[in-house]
């Protein structure tokens, strides 16, 4: 009897490890080709917006064309010159193109603050990154898109009205420095010294890769919240060349 239920619980204990051996490979590579598929969706959304952007902007020009084209032919040059400051005021206050220096951390930036624009979210972004640093460009585009991406998830169950982003990137102390603040709904869950993610699943992944790449560059992660604001910030040793 005792030798029955030796073999019975050995069957199970090697049933289980084989379950385990098997499965969890297939499983993680199961939620990983899901995170990669809501990456690419996230990605033909932001090109979406940036081509109806794009769409209302070659608008908006035609229609200014014919406005000074009847001006000049009516000879109200007075009128025309008032007509072209008035664009120039306009195009310096919607002028949020990020320029930092880097081409990839450019792309990412800008392509998140169209997103951020179309989600009425209030945004704060100053950014300067060299273009030869010592950090992947893709490395860099995976990090700042997913902490924007969180930052963008967590401010949308708020009213347009408390919905902030503020955005610093900087190089401090021969490191990269990045730090994202947003608004959200009540305060983060924690379970431990971890935050946990408001969402299982995919957005876990996202919390994974920016945890990933950051130890991969022996960086510095800190994460802090309050009620109704949470706070991210990465330090990333780097050199930066001298030419």
């Amino acid at each position: 009897m005792v030798l029955y239920l030796v073999a019975a619980v050995a069957a199970i204990l090697l049933l289980n490890l084989l379950l385990w051996r098997f499965l969890t490979p297939w499983l993680i590579n199961r939620r990983l080709t899901r995170f990669q598929n809501d990456l690419v969706n996230r990605h033909y959304d932001e090109v979406g917006i940036m081509y109806r952007e794009m769409r209302g902007w070659r608008h908006d020009y035609h229609n200014h064309i014919q406005t000074l084209k009847a001006h000049m032919a009516l000879s109200q040059y007075n009128e025309a010159e008032k007509y072209l400051d008035q664009l120039e005021a306009d195009l310096a206050s919607v002028d949020t193109v990020l320029k930092t220096g880097n081409i990839m951390v450019d792309a990412i930036l800008n392509s998140k603050l169209s997103m951020m624009r179309e989600r009425k979210i209030h945004v704060d972004a100053t950014a300067i990154v060299p273009g030869d640093i010592s950090i992947s460009g893709v490395d860099l585009s995976v990090l700042i898109g997913n902490l924007l991406d969180n930052a963008m998830e967590a401010c949308m169950p708020l009213p347009e009205s408390e919905r902030f982003i503020r955005i610093y990137i900087d190089i401090l102390k021969k490191q990269l420095y990045i730090s994202v603040t947003n608004s959200m709904k009540g305060r983060a869950r924690r379970t431990g010294n971890l935050f946990r993610s408001s969402k299982e699943g995919s957005h876990g992944f996202g919390l994974m890769r920016i945890d990933n790449i950051v130890a991969k560059y022996h960086g510095f992660l800190n994460r802090q919240s309050e009620n109704g604001v949470f706070a991210t910030e990465v330090s990333l040793p780097l050199k930066v060349s001298d030419h």
